[in-house]
Order: C-alpha cells, then sequence, then structure tokens
C-alpha cells in the first residue's frame, strides 16, 4: 500500500465554485522534493509484493500505463528496471527459503507431504510438493515446498528421487516424514511404494481422486451418458448464442428465478458436472420458454431441450450425487483436520447408496457407486488384526469420531487394541512420556506408606532349594521390586481406556483445540494425534499450486524460466511469511 506524504505531496482543498474549468489530476497533486531513499525502498518493497500477491508479471514495470500511474502518485520516485525486480524477487525467495526450514526444523513433530504433477502451457511439467503439520500449539501449518521443473521421464523412481531431493534440500529428516498423499496415478503410487519401503512413509491415496474415479465410472449408464450429453449440449448452445443468451436473462427477470449463468462441465472435475445439472434444474423452465420462442430456436431444432424423462432422470441423478459433493468439498479443505473423517464419510457414502430411487439408470447408479466404493475403500471400513489401517487410527485419536460409530463392535475393540499398542509402541521407541506422565509412574511405584523407594535392596543369602527354584520365589522382597517397564505400560493403558471412555465432542468442533486443552491429561495420544492428523485427505494441496503455476506460466509470460516458477510460486503460496 502507498501512503501519501504531506511532506511530498499537497492535496488542494480550495476550489472555486464559480469556476468551470476541467480540473486535471495534476491541479491535486503537487511536486514538492525528490523521492527519499527510504521511501524508494519502500514503493519498491510495495510493488514487488504486488506483483507476488496478485500474480502480476513483473514485466509490467515497462508497460508505459503502469509507469503513469506510478509517475501520478509520486513524480519523484524512479520506478526501477525489470532486472532490479528479478534480483530482488530472487533474494526474497531466499529469505522465505530459510524461514519455511527453520520451521521445519524447529518443530518436533511429524510432517506429511501432498505431491501431484503438471504441465504448464508451455508444455514444460512440474512437480508440485507441499508439507503439512500440527504445532506446539495445536495449529495446522501448511508450506509450499517446490513446483519442481522436472526434464527426465515421469517414472515412479525418478518422482521418488525428486522427492527425496526436496525433502533433502529442506532439510528434513526422512524418519521426520509421516505420510505421502498422492494420486492414483500409477508412476505416483509406484513412487509412494518406494518411498514407504525405503523410509516408512505411510502412503495415502488422494481421497478427491478416488472419488472422481468412483463417480465416474458410476455415471457410466448408457441412458445416463445421454441425458449428460444432451445436458452438456443444451448448455454450450445458450453459451455460444448472444441471442438465446440475453432472451434468457429476459425470461429469468420475467419468472423471478436468479439470473445465474449456465454452467458448463469438465472432464476431470466429476462435481463440475453435478453443478451443471444443479444449474439446469435452477434454471429449467426458464430455459424452457426460452428454446419455446421461434425467435430464439429455428423450427426442427426444439431437439435442444431435454425430454421430459432426461429431466427427472437428472433430477434425481442430482439428488443421489449430493452427498458425493458435499464429501468432496469437504475432504479438499486445507485449514482443518480432514484425514481422520475419512474413513466415517466413506461409511455415509456407502449408506447414501442404500436411497431407492424410481428410475432404473439412478439405481444402476447407486449400484455401481456402492460397488466402486467397496472395491476402492474396503480397507477404509473394516479392521482386523492383520490390517491396521492407519486412517482409522487417526480416526480414532479424532475425538469426534473416537466412538468409531461406523464401525462393527467388535471391530471397534480391535481398533482400540491397535491404538493401545501403537502407544506402547510409541512409549518404547520415543521419549514422548511427559513429565506428567512419568509422576503418575513414580506414585503408582510408591510404597503404601509414601516412604520414597530407593534402589531395590538384596535379600538376604540363603540357600534356595531345587524345588524352590522350580517354583519360583514368592517372598514379600520380590513384591517390592517393582518392574518400571510394566508400570509404564499400565500407565499407558490407563491412559487410552479414559480417552475411548469419554464421550466425543461435537462434529462441528474444531479436534485440535479439544487436543490442546486435554494434552496434560493423554499426553502419549496427543503426541500421536499430532503425527496422524497432519494428514490430508487429499493431495488438493499441491494441485493448488497449479492454479497459481497457471496464472504464473501464462501465455503472456511462457518464456518464464522454470527456476522462476517455482520461486514465484513458492512466493505467492507462502505469503504468511513475507
Amino acid at each position: 500500500m502507498c501512503f501519501i506524504n504531506q511532506s511530498d505531496l499537497t492535496f488542494c482543498f480550495a476550489l472555486s465554485i464559480n469556476s468551470t474549468k476541467q480540473r486535471r489530476v495534476d491541479d491535486f497533486f503537487q511536486r514538492r522534493g525528490l523521492c527519499t531513499p527510504q521511501m524508494t525502498e519502500v514503493l519498491t518493497g510495495s510493488i514487488l509484493d504486488m506483483f507476488l500477491k496478485d500474480m502480476r508479471p513483473i514485466s509490467m514495470v515497462g508497460d508505459e500505463g503502469f509507469k503513469q500511474m506510478i509517475h501520478t502518485f509520486h513524480p519523484g520516485y524512479t520506478l526501477p528496471s525489470r532486472t532490479h525486480f528479478t534480483k530482488l524477487m530472487e533474494a526474497k525467495y531466499e529469505a522465505t527459503l530459510g524461514k519455511v526450514k527453520e520451521s521445519l526444523k524447529s518443530t518436533k513433530n511429524k510432517i506429511s507431504l501432498t505431491a501431484d504433477a503438471w504441465t504448464s502451457v508451455a508444455t514444460e511439467a512440474y512437480l508440485g510438493i507441499t508439507c503439512h503439520f500440527i504445532s506446539d500449539e495445536w495449529e495446522l501449518n501448511s508450506f509450499c515446498l517446490t513446483t519442481l521443473p522436472l526434464e527426465e521421464r515421469h517414472t515412479g523412481s525418478n518422482i521418488a528421487a525428486w522427492i527425496e531431493q526436496t525433502v533433502e534440500m529442506f532439510e528434513i529428516p526422512p524418519k521426520k516424514i509421516m505420510a505421502l498423499v498422492h494420486d492414483n496415478g500409477s508412476n505416483m503410487v509406484l513412487a509412494a511404494n518406494i518411498l514407504q519401503e525405503k523410509h516408512g512413509w505411510i502412503s495415502v491415496h488422494c481421497a478427491g481422486h478416488t472419488l472422481q474415479l468412483i463417480v465416474n465410472n458410476a455415471l457410466k449408464h448408457p441412458q445416463i451418458s445421454k441425458a449428460l450429453g444432451a445436458s452438456r449440449c443444451l448448455v454450450e448452445h445458450f453459451k455460444r448464442s448472444e441471442l438465446a443468451s440475453s432472451k434468457l436473462k429476459a425470461k429469468q427477470k420475467q419468472m423471478g428465478t436468479p439470473e445465474h449463468k449456465l454452467v458448463q462441465d469438465i472432464s476431470t472435475r466429476w462435481n463440475s458436472t453435478y453443478y451443471m445439472m444443479n444449474r439446469l434444474l435452477e434454471q429449467r423452465w426458464p430455459l424452457t420458454a426460452t428454446l419455446s420462442d421461434p425467435a430464439v430456436t429455428q423450427r426442427g431444432k426444439h431437439f435442444l431441450d431435454l425430454k421430459s424423462d432426461q429431466w427427472t432422470l437428472i433430477e434425481e441423478l442430482e439428488k443421489a450425487l449430493q452427498a458425493f459433493e458435499c464429501a468432496t468439498v469437504y475432504l479438499s479443505g486445507e485449514s482443518y483436520v480432514t484425514v481422520s473423517a475419512l474413513p466415517p464419510l466413506v461409511k455415509g457414502l456407502l449408506n447414501s447408496t442404500h436411497t431407492v430411487y424410481d428410475t432404473t439408470p439412478v439405481q444402476a447408479f447407486q449400484k455401481a457407486a456402492s460397488e466402486e466404493i467397496s472395491a476402492r475403500w474396503s480397507k477404509l471400513v473394516t479392521v482386523t488384526d492383520d490390517n491396521p489401517s492407519k486412517l482409522i487410527i487417526a480416526a480414532a485419536l479424532d475425538p469426534r469420531f473416537r466412538k468409531s460409530k461406523f464401525l462393527p463392535p467388535e471391530e471397534r475393540f480391535i481398533m482400540q487394541s491397535k491404538v493401545q499398542a501403537l502407544a506402547l509402541q510409541c512409549m518404547d521407541g520415543s521419549s514422548i512420556v511427559t513429565n506428567q506422565s512419568t509422576n503418575r509412574m513414580e506414585e503408582a511405584a510408591a510404597p503404601p506408606d509414601g516412604h520414597a523407594t530407593g534402589s531395590p535392596k538384596k535379600s538376604p543369602s540363603r540357600s534356595v532349594s531345587a524345588i524352590e527354584s522350580l517354583l519360583g520365589c514368592d517372598s514379600t522382597d520380590s513384591d517390592s521390586e517393582i518392574n518400571e517397564n510394566d508400570v509404564q505400560h499400565q500407565v499407558i493403558t490407563n491412559e487410552v481406556l479414559a480417552y475411548f471412555g469419554e464421550q466425543p465432542i461435537s462434529k462441528k468442533e474444531n479436534p485440535l483445540s479439544w487436543w490442546k486443552l486435554n494434552e496434560p491429561k493423554y499426553p502419549t495420544l496427543a503426541s500421536m494425534a499430532k503425527s496422524f492428523l497432519c494428514i490430508p485427505a487429499t493431495s488438493t494441496p499441491s494441485e493448488r499450486l497449479f492454479s497459481a503455476s497457471g496464472n504464473i506460466a501464462s501465455k503472456k509470460r511462457a518464456s518464464l524460466s522454470p527456476e522462476h516458477v517455482n520461486m514465484l510460486t513458492f512466493l505467492h503460496c507462502n505469503l504468511k511469511l513475507l
């Protein structure tokens, strides 16, 4: 933001009432002195921030209109060259890179990654990687790590190597990575499997991409395909015809219908098909009235309107897809916990497919969707001794879903046992037991009379018979030798039982806020929650990098080097650090 300094500019308030002469901007702003070095630095920094926040090309500094605007704001300011702004951008990238490294180094909690590939308008391929972790203050943090230009084949082994290079560049120990979220592409799946085998990272398939595959496959019924094809033709007609579009606006006003434009779907986003149907149903009668107008539709072209049975099919299909659209939008969130909601949402989607509809095609859709969900996500809604699903563990560590109502009673018991086993494993493998937990162990180990115990005293030596050796010693001296490890295990067991004994919180509450208040009460489970709940349910964060990159590497800026695309995307997506 540029502030007007009274020492540099004088605003003329006195206007002659009788004057009829048109005044110019220059009449109101008068130059007084040159721009100081301090002000030059502030103005230059503000212009650079505008380029980064609004994703404007730095080449704007050479545009005559931009130069004139800056001169009007401050005639004494000399606009630096494009090369100067590029060097400033590179310096800001290095500074912000250091801040991200420091933030990742300072956190002791686990970190999750998302990764996805993309191709720009200049046909240059990039790999977007983001990271996510929960801070000590129980806040969900996210950073863009890189939009890495790819020059070699996108094989699974190459992608795995590029992800490892990025982790190394940001000085993240591989053991600190909890999970990698990726789409269902064979090369990404192979890369995730390589990293899982090498470093133990959990491989999480993007829930959004999985939903895309589920819905697309379920929509392949011939009658559904025909109705959707007719819907696309109808939308395209109004998009191309200015006359039809203007007549539709008139009918909307006449009928009191919201003056919304029609929505054209795209193949890579199934929910755009849902939005297309939703808008067509909203505008059904204005559309029908417009197409019935001879001035709009020529004789013999009334086939553009959908048939009555197609409108009925679209109406039922839109209702059937509501649950899938709701799940897609919720799981794509980045500012709140999503992974723990995936198992109950999968169960909810399965239940939604049991709704009975009148039309045969929608009934076929329901059946196909149910089969697709079961085939792709069966492990998310079942628990066995051989299948300790990490996503179900995440749901169990979310106080909203701790009762695991999406599981049968016998599987809930297995799930709680898995959580307890992981908690004991964490206690044995890492020092996550807090002082409070240690104090509870010491109290449990203290003798009833309250005296502190020292080192266990050896009993006086005495001869032990062969039969006593076989039977084992059962003296009171052995009772005083408390196994500290057993006490620790008992403390963890009690913690797990107490946690699952509480009632779940409201689905609208923030689980991280609950954990912040209850961390002292459940220290071991709190540490596990930080590790599991930081995992995104989708790879949407890395996909959003491509929205920013697409605006940066646009047709007007197709000559940008891949390195500068990476820098500009990194700075734009990490604006909170600027």
